[in-house]
């Protein structure tokens, strides 16, 4: 991204402003968070997934400025940022969605795959990074 790494950050590391990242269309504007984030702090996102609205509430599970944001969804699995600056404005961004430890039947019977959920979230990773870099296309 042609953008700095520290003002990437930012916007992941405050869940006030995922709605303007998100590529899935599912995250909506209204959060609920403490004034500041740390590790285990809780944030509240309203959603709409297949047309139907429902709220989640995260744990914050890593947060290094200005690298990593990561949180832990009611289902166990794991949302992942991390940012590499690679010059003052250019900077590497990773976003993972990880259910490996979302809990051991969910994957004996492989559900987020067989629910559709890591297509779709792979898709919706592909249209975040890519609104993303549009954003600070020159």
């Amino acid at each position: 991204m042609a953008a700095p790494a520290a003002e990437l950050y930012a916007i992941v590391a405050d869940p006030r402003r995922h709605h303007e990242l998100d590529g899935s269309g599912t995250v909506r504007d209204n959060i609920t968070m403490p004034p500041q984030l740390l590790e285990g702090s809780k944030f509240s996102t309203s959603m709409k997934m297949f047309g139907v609205p429902y709220r989640i509430t995260s744990t914050i599970t890593a947060l290094t400025p200005n690298e990593v944001v990561e949180w832990r969804h009611p289902l166990g699995h794991r949302w992942r940022w991390e940012f590499e600056a690679l010059s003052p404005n250019l900077t590497q961004v990773t976003e993972t969605f990880d259910y490996r430890d979302a809990g051991a039947l969910k994957n004996k019977l492989k559900y987020y795959e067989r629910m559709g959920f890591a297509k779709a979230n792979a898709s919706g990773i592909e249209a975040t990074l890519t609104k993303l870099r549009d954003r600070y296309a020159g």
